[in-house]
């Protein structure tokens, strides 16, 4: 019988959320009230789909630090610490390292890799990996060496024109991935089945898929139709103060089976 629950670990909103790296979005002011408004209505339903939500404290000098997803890529037997490809982020990796250690064995991605875990898109045994701004060819070829012993294969995409693999593209499950193919190099998602995001939204790739509904940002209502009408179960959710941070669904929780 699997006891095993799904955990989702988050961090509050950091005080200093305006001084966040920004790459691809311009730089517009944060209301701390509003952003960590909506950070409690994303950890209020990741608990709604099935989650056990463990919420870190806020990091006050550290501003892009609710975004855990990329110091760490996580999978059922080994969570691996990436090297930020951010200087200013990786500050972030101990806290959250001391709280991935309660549940998996850990390993560290060394210099000169870089890694950020919005580039890893995970589909079963199969880890996708962007090549961008923020991950070189040395940190997929580290993560690879930490994963091929556990039976994962890790696979290159080139990325372009967005931060993150995961701005482009996200899974849905069931072979699926929606996707801004201009964005990346979809020939390298071979296999897969790909649902293109609707012209006028090109940034609504990023969603996330959990107990059997995917969430969309509220700014993507094309996005969300297209999703229901190819069968998915959609919620929405208002994420406007948190994207001015270049956030995406993903980013703000690591999801593992505790």
């Amino acid at each position: 019988m699997d006891h095993s629950m799904l955990i989702a670990i988050t961090r509050a909103v950091s005080p200093a959320i305006n001084a966040c790296e920004l790459a691809y979005v311009p730089r517009q002011e944060i209301d701390l009230g509003k952003a960590t408004e909506q950070h409690g209505r994303y950890e209020a339903c990741l608990r709604e789909l099935g989650a056990s939500v463990i919420s870190l404290p806020a990091e006050p000098d550290l501003p892009d630090s609710m975004f855990v997803e990329d110091p760490a890529v996580v999978v059922e037997e080994i969570a691996v610490m990436t090297r930020m490809g951010a200087e200013s982020r990786r500050g972030e990796s101990e806290s959250l390292a001391a709280m991935l250690a309660r549940f998996r064995p850990l390993s560290r991605l060394r210099e000169p890799a870089t890694l950020e875990g919005g580039d890893v898109m995970r589909v079963g045994q199969r880890l996708f990996v962007g090549l961008s701004a923020r991950t070189n060819a040395e940190g997929i070829a580290q993560l690879r060496s930490e994963l091929e012993v556990f039976g994962y294969s890790v696979e290159a995409v080139e990325v372009r024109g967005c931060l993150h693999l995961k701005s482009a593209c996200s899974y849905l499950g069931d072979g699926t991935v929606l996707a801004n193919r201009s964005w990346i190099d979809a020939e390298a998602l071979g296999g897969l089945k790909i649902i293109d995001v609707p012209a006028e939204e090109p940034r609504a790739a990023n969603v996330l898929a959990i107990g059997g509904t995917v969430v969309v940002p509220e700014t993507f209502p094309g996005t969300a139709r297209l999703l229901e009408r190819h069968g998915w179960k959609v919620r929405t959710m208002d994420i406007s103060e948190l994207m001015k941070a270049e956030a995406g669904l993903t980013c703000s929780s690591i999801l593992l089976e505790g």
